[in-house]
């Protein structure tokens, strides 16, 4: 059914006022409503710091608290004064003759400094495994390392770029309103290239082919040089990888995915791999995405971005350059553009469909209002401080079957301390040539970094609009700027300022095609979601949101799953507040949650503990009200420090020690309780942030009733889609579109494959899943649906 939905747009401060009062929210944090009083510059946090555990020397050295207060810039805002001339002329032309005026440093050509490369050399000389044997260098193999070499790249053309560099100038300033970055984060990049004798390699997300396109042109204007951009070669054509090679691309040849005994195989990946090195020595800015686009039917990083990072950490470890300067980089948009929606998922995009799909994306963005887009560069840090410190973090690994099962079916109660070994994104070729310990510090590394990448990510209007329609707020102005500043408090920016009604009228113009706006009396608006697809799309935007809320969602969840054990989940909130809610219990039931959720999802950092994690939940629900400290009787207080064991132990640890000795701790929680607080706003602020994580969870549950009705055995693309088909006649029928997602699905079948729900075989048809023996009875198929639905909170 439609939901109703009032917002109040009325221009009387007095009626506003009134809004303010009469919501449960809003009354107790004393919101302003006139205008969103968190833009005025003191509240905006400085965002994308890197990790002092694993960077302290980085953390410290580029930075300087001054940067903080430089603001921010539009950087496809051309006007005269950024050009050498003056004049009427000038103002007319001025995008072309700031194009002219960019300064492209020369690339030379490396052919033959990748020739006489040792790596090379090796393989043809026969020195290296698959080589072409002993002897004079045959002139056959020349021509195919000259072959391999004009697949990865071609030097670029500098009236190319100047060319290009005015289209897409053009071409931006017709599809975004602005493109903002922060000039403290552009200050801390140049700080690292210029002070540092390393290149820059940028990590960066992908959220659409545009990123491709804007942060290499945004890199050029901001006097970054030329980036090389590492682009998959199957999402264009060979007319389109020639032009984008001219312009600085990088393609990964099918040669170098061959297996490591094949001798064409090994010669892609020394060409490769001479290749990047001679990018580095020169300095030349790299740019990688870590990310598969959106809508892709698989992992959700990338195995190519995984392969290029490979490569950089295998130039740094065997010496040919010191170090490297990494650069999380991120690029959030209102809303993601649609240029390559019709097109990567089905076929490479070509050079005529590209143009097509653009004209006809500036045809739908032209007729409605623009979007804005934040660029995001975070603090660079040191690969090899990071490779140095990283390894004294890791601890032991057991797969989820090992973790989860036992207590999914009642045979055990102990939760695990340890990390949960899931890898869903495959190793390619060049990658599969590293040690094993090598590849997991890239995989690792990849999170660690996609993590900063996330955490410097601006939330924008269109995603706190879309949470508040989905959770069905009656008063949209008042719990937008509540929400705002609720984000702002967790240490995320957003991208968006001004006033509030605004904001408001825009964010919703944005959702136009999700929603409908109807006037009703006394000036107020009706905003009606519109059901199926429209609930869809809200959804991908409020996941957007997730990321700042994610401690306090999961330490909503596992109280939801502990709650449940001692109370009816429908009494009332005051019933519920009774109950002591134990420390280890709320520990036990987060990790838990932690070893369920998918991990590519959660991201957390490498180098942090399990039970660290689990005691910055604990905190982030004390530090928003909703748990508060019980002392039982006869039990220390809280706030009594001066009854430690000291003879026992340290009170503190070095922060790098992350053993199995925090597991003692757990012993010190033992009499440790909380209640639920019985403040008006807790019980509203709960069912917020249960709901973030319901779509996942909801999709696990129904996985789990789909189990007795799938059709197996089956190909995991076959049985994907088989869920998929469940969960959207499941939606029909209760309303609930936000599951309704391949995505959902995928990571449902898959997390339910590493649990040991269902078993994969290889077969000439590819992997085939069958439903695992232990999970064949029906007894078995409702423990996990329940152990799944003590987390959701409807």
């Amino acid at each position: 059914m439609d939901t109703m939905l009032g917002t109040r747009l009325r221009t009387q401060q007095s009626n506003s006022q009134n809004g303010r009062e009469n919501s449960p929210w809003t009354s107790g944090l004393g919101m302003k409503l006139e205008a969103v009083t968190p833009f005025l510059g003191k509240y905006r946090p400085f965002v994308g710091r890197c990790c002092q555990t694993c960077t302290p020397k980085s953390w410290e050295f580029l930075f300087h608290r001054s940067i903080m207060d430089l603001g921010f810039c539009n950087v496809i805002l051309v006007k005269e004064e950024n050009t050498r001339f003056r004049g009427w002329l000038v103002r007319r032309l001025c995008y072309f003759l700031w194009s002219l005026e960019q300064h492209v440093p020369p690339c030379w050509d490396v052919s033959q400094k990748v020739m006489e490369s040792t790596g090379v050399q090796d393989v043809i000389s026969g020195r290296a495994p698959g080589g072409a044997g002993e002897g004079q260098v045959p002139s056959p193999v020349k021509k195919e390392v000259q072959r391999i070499l004009g697949h990865i790249q071609a030097p670029p053309r500098p009236f190319l770029l100047r060319l290009f560099s005015w289209v897409v100038l053009r071409f931006l300033n017709c599809l975004f309103l602005n493109v903002q970055l922060h000039k403290g984060h552009l200050k801390m990049v140049h700080k690292a290239s210029q002070t540092q004798d390393s290149p820059l390699v940028l990590l960066s997300t992908h959220k659409s082919l545009v990123d491709g396109i804007l942060l290499p042109f945004v890199l050029l204007s901001q006097g970054l040089g030329v980036v090389r951009v590492a682009w998959d070669p199957c999402a264009c054509s060979p007319v389109l990888r020639a032009l984008l090679r001219k312009l600085g691309a990088l393609f990964l040849p099918p040669e170098a995915n061959l297996s490591l005994d094949s001798s064409e195989g090994v010669l892609a990946r020394a060409v490769v791999q001479a290749v990047v090195e001679q990018l580095l020595v020169s300095r030349q800015p790299l740019l990688i995405f870590l990310e598969e686009l959106p809508g892709t039917q698989g992992p959700w990083l990338s195995a190519l971005g995984q392969a290029w990072l490979g490569l950089v950490v295998q130039a740094v470890q065997t010496g040919v350059v010191q170090d490297a300067m990494l650069v999380p980089v991120a690029v959030t948009y209102d809303l993601v553009p649609d240029v390559c929606d019709t097109h990567h998922a089905t076929a490479p995009l070509g050079l005529w469909t590209g143009a097509l799909a653009v004209l006809h994306s500036l045809r739908g963005w032209c007729c409605g209002p623009q979007v804005c887009a934040r660029v995001h560069l975070a603090q660079p840090f040191s690969l090899q401080e990071f490779t140095t410190n990283s390894r004294s973090c890791w601890g032991s690994r057991q797969t989820m079957e090992q973790l989860l099962q036992p207590i999914v079916l009642g045979q055990s109660t102990v939760v695990p301390d340890t990390e949960k070994e899931q890898e869903w994104t495959p190793i390619t070729g060049p990658l599969l040539a590293l040690k094993e310990e090598d590849q997991l510090l890239v995989r690792r590394l990849s999170r660690h970094t996609l993590n900063a990448s996330v955490a410097s990510s601006a939330v924008m209007s269109t995603a706190i609009m879309a949470t508040l329609l989905l959770f069905k707020h009656q008063k949209l102005l008042g719990e937008f700027s509540w929400l705002t500043e609720e984000t702002l408090l967790r240490g995320f920016d957003v991208g968006f300022s001004g006033q509030l009604r605004c904001l408001v009228r825009h964010t919703l113009s944005l959702l136009r095609a999700h929603v409908a706006l109807l006037r009703i009396h006394q000036g107020d608006l009706l905003v009606v979601t519109r059901p199926g697809p429209g609930l869809m799309h809200l959804a991908r935007l409020s996941a957007q949101l997730l990321p700042a809320f994610l401690n306090e969602a999961l330490g909503a969840c596992a109280v939801r799953a502990l709650l449940a054990s001692k109370v009816p989940p429908e009494g009332p909130w005051e019933l519920q507040g009774i109950e002591l809610l134990g420390q280890n219990e709320l520990y036990r039931q987060v990790l838990l949650l932690l070893h369920l959720l998918p991990q590519d999802m959660l991201l957390l950092q490498p180098c942090q503990s399990s039970y660290c994690y689990c005691q910055e939940v604990l905190d982030r629900l004390i530090q928003c009200g909703l748990l508060v400290a019980e002392e039982t009787p006869g039990s220390r207080q809280a706030c009594d420090t001066g009854r430690r064991r000291l003879r026992a132990k340290l009170l503190w640890k070095p922060s790098g020690d992350f053993t199995d000795s925090d597991s003692d701790d757990f012993e010190e929680a033992e009499g440790r309780y909380f209640r639920l607080s019985q403040q008006s706003r807790c019980p509203d602020f709960f069912l917020f942030l249960c709901r973030l994580l319901n779509p996942l969870l909801k999709a696990f549950a129904q996985a789990a009733t789909f189990l007795h009705q799938g059709r197996l055995p089956d190909t995991v693309s076959g049985y994907v889609e088989q869920l998929f088909q469940f969960l959207q006649a499941t939606a029909q029928e209760d309303g609930f579109f936000e599951c309704a997602d391949p995505s959902l699905a995928i990571k449902a079948v898959w997390t339910f494959r590493d649990l040991g729900v269902l078993q994969q075989t290889p077969s000439p048809a590819g992997p085939m899943l069958h439903l695992s023996p232990t999970f064949a009875s029906q007894d078995n198929q409702e423990k996990l649906e329940q152990f799944i639905q003590q987390f959701i909170c409807s």
